[in-house]
C-alpha cells in the first residue's frame, strides 16, 4: 500500500480514527486527572579542595574535585544519606523508597553535582532535598577523611586528620511553584498520537486482510478486463431500481455511459447477445441487466431482454410483468418466443423466466436455447441475458459459450478478489467471451456535480418562459 492508498484508506476509516483519538484522548485526560502531582527540589553543591597555597596546588586539587566528582554523585541516593533524611525529617518511609525519589547527576568538566527529590508535597520535597544535601556532605567528607595508623607507624600523621575535599551548597531547594507531573498538554499531545498511530494500525491491519474490491483500478489490475461502468449506490435503488424513474441521476447517467462504453468498446466484433452475471448473489446483476437494457432502448436500439436466473428470476418483479410464462415456457416447446413475449414501455420486449424448472443446467446449455437465442438475435439489435451468479450454480458455465460476450458485475467493497477471480477463471475455461466489467454500488462522488447542469438540452424555467410569452405574441400578431 502506498502513501496515496493508506491516505484514502484512512479517510474511508474515519469513523475508527475517530474513535481511536477519542478513546486515546479520554484516556490521557483521565490519567491526568487520576495521577497525583509530583514536585520537584533542586539543590546544587560545589566540591572543592581544603589545600591550595599556590597555582599548582589549585590545579592539582581543581583535577583531584573533577576525578572524584562522578563517584560522589552516585552516594547520594545510598542508605548512608537517605537512612538519616528519615529518621531526621521523620519521614512515613523506607531509606530505600526515599532513594527511589532522588537523583544525582555531576555535569562533565565540572565540581558541581545537582540534586533532584520529588515528592507529592511542595514544601516537603524542598525540605528533603536541603537534608540531603547536608547529609550528603557529611558522608563525602567521612569517608575521605583519612583514618590513623597505630602508633609508632606514623609519624607523620597528624593527630586530627580532616577531609582534603568540603562540599558546599550553592543553591538551597525552594519550594516548586509547579508540579513536574502530570503535564496536561504534554499528556493531550500524548494521547493524539498514540491515537493516530492505533487508527493507522487498524486501518493498515484491516486493509491487509480485507480483500474486496474498492477501486475500479485495483478491479481492473486484477482481472485485465476494462471496467466498462462504475455504477455509484444509491439509497433509493431498492424502492426505484429502473434509471426512467431517475432521468437526470448520477445513477442513470453511469448506466448511459455504461451503454456508450459497451458500444465502442468492441467496435469490430459488436456482440449482439450478451449476459449478464457476478460472481456471487447480491451483487446487482439483476439491477445492472435491466437498466442497461432500458438505457439500450433510450438510445434508439431494439432491445430485448431475457431473464435466464431460472432459479431466482426477478426480471418479470422489476416490471411488473407477468412471471408464469416465458423462457422455460419456450425451451420445453409449450410456446413461440413472440407468443409470450411481454412488452415494457416503447421498443424494450421481456421474455421473462418462466415457471422455475428442475433441470435449470441442462435447459441453460440446450441447443434448443441456442436456437432461441439466435432467432431473438435475428429480430433484436440486442440481446441482454440476466443469469445466475457463477460461483453457486453451473448454470450460467453452460450457457456462457452460448452468449457473444458477457459482462461480470463486482460490487465495491463486497466481492472478495479470489471469487472475482475464481469467477473470470471459470469463464475462460469455458470459452466465454468476456467484454469487461461493471463496478457496482461504488461510493458516489462528495458533489453531484451532473446536478450542475439540470436537464441538459432544456432551456431554464425563466427563459423558457419568455420564449412561451414571445411565441404566443407571434401568435397573435401573425408576426415572425
Amino acid at each position: 500500500m502506498d502513501l496515496h492508498g493508506f491516505l484514502k484508506a484512512l479517510a474511508r476509516s474515519w469513523v475508527t480514527v475517530a474513535v481511536c483519538l477519542v478513546l486515546a484522548v479520554g484516556a490521557a485526560l483521565a490519567v491526568t486527572n487520576l495521577s497525583a502531582p509530583v514536585y520537584a527540589a533542586d539543590t546544587q553543591l560545589f566540591v572543592a579542595t581544603r589545600s591550595g597555597e599556590d597555582t599548582a596546588q589549585l590545579s592539582q586539587g581543581q583535577s583531584f574535585s573533577q576525578a572524584r566528582v562522578q563517584s560522589y554523585a552516585a552516594i547520594v541516593p545510598t542508605r548512608q544519606v537517605t537512612g538519616p533524611v528519615v529518621r531526621e525529617l521523620k519521614l512515613r518511609t523506607t531509606a530505600e523508597e526515599l532513594a527511589s525519589r532522588i537523583t544525582a547527576e555531576a555535569p562533565p568538566n565540572t565540581v558541581l553535582i545537582n540534586i533532584t527529590v520529588r515528592d507529592s508535597d511542595r514544601k516537603r520535597a524542598a525540605e528533603i532535598a536541603n537534608a540531603v544535601a547536608a547529609h550528603f556532605s557529611a558522608v563525602v567528607e567521612r569517608l575521605e577523611t583519612p583514618r590513623p595508623m597505630g602508633p609508632g607507624r606514623e609519624a607523620d600523621t597528624p593527630p586530627d586528620p580532616v577531609s582534603p575535599v568540603s562540599l558546599g551548597v550553592t543553591e538551597h531547594a525552594v519550594a516548586p511553584a509547579a508540579p513536574v507531573s502530570p503535564r496536561p498538554l504534554l499528556n493531550l499531545v500524548g494521547g493524539v498520537c498514540v491515537g493516530l498511530l492505533l487508527a493507522a494500525g487498524l486501518v493498515v491491519l484491516r486493509e491487509t486482510l480485507d480483500t474486496t474490491l474498492k477501486t475500479s483500478q485495483a478491479l481492473g489490475e486484477l482481472t485485465g478486463l476494462p471496467g466498462l461502468g462504475a455504477i455509484p449506490y444509491d439509497k433509493s435503488a431498492p424502492a426505484q431500481p429502473l434509471i426512467t424513474a431517475a432521468r437526470h441521476s448520477q445513477r442513470a447517467e453511469a448506466f448511459r455511459k455504461l451503454r456508450t462504453n459497451l458500444q465502442f468498446a468492441q467496435v469490430d466484433d459488436r456482440p449482439q447477445i450478451i449476459m449478464v452475471t457476478s460472481s456471487v448473489p447480491g451483487e446487482g446483476k439483476t439491477n445492472t441487466s435491466v437498466n442497461l437494457a432500458l438505457s439500450l432502448v433510450e438510445a434508439g436500439v431494439s432491445t430485448c431482454l431475457v431473464d435466464a436466473d431460472l432459479r431466482r428470476p426477478c426480471v418479470a418483479e422489476t416490471f411488473g410483468l407477468v412471471q408464469d410464462a416465458g423462457l422455460t415456457t419456450v425451451l420445453i416447446g409449450q410456446a413461440r418466443a413472440e407468443d409470450v413475449m411481454q412488452q415494457v414501455g416503447k421498443g424494450l420486449s421481456v421474455l421473462a423466466g418462466g415457471a422455475v424448472p428442475p433441470n435449470p443446467t441442462e435447459l441453460l446449455a440446450s441447443a434448443r436455447m441456442n436456437e432461441v437465442l439466435h432467432d431473438l438475435a435475428n429480430t433484436y439489435e440486442a440481446v441482454i441475458i440476466d443469469t445466475a451468479p457463477l460461483l453457486p450454480v453451473a448454470d450460467t458455465i453452460g450457457l456462457a459459450p452460448l452468449a457473444q460476450g458477457t459482462l461480470l458485475v463486482v460490487r465495491a467493497s463486497k466481492t472478495s478478489r479470489d471469487q472475482v477471480r475464481t469467477a473470470t477463471e471459470a469463464l475462460e475455461q469455458v470459452g466465454g467471451r468476456l467484454l469487461g466489467t461493471v463496478f457496482n454500488m461504488v461510493a458516489p462522488p462528495k458533489s453531484d456535480r451532473y446536478g450542475a447542469y439540470g436537464a441538459y438540452g432544456e432551456l431554464p424555467a425563466p427563459r423558457l418562459a419568455a420564449h412561451q410569452k414571445e411565441a404566443t405574441v407571434m401568435d397573435l400578431t401573425g408576426e415572425k
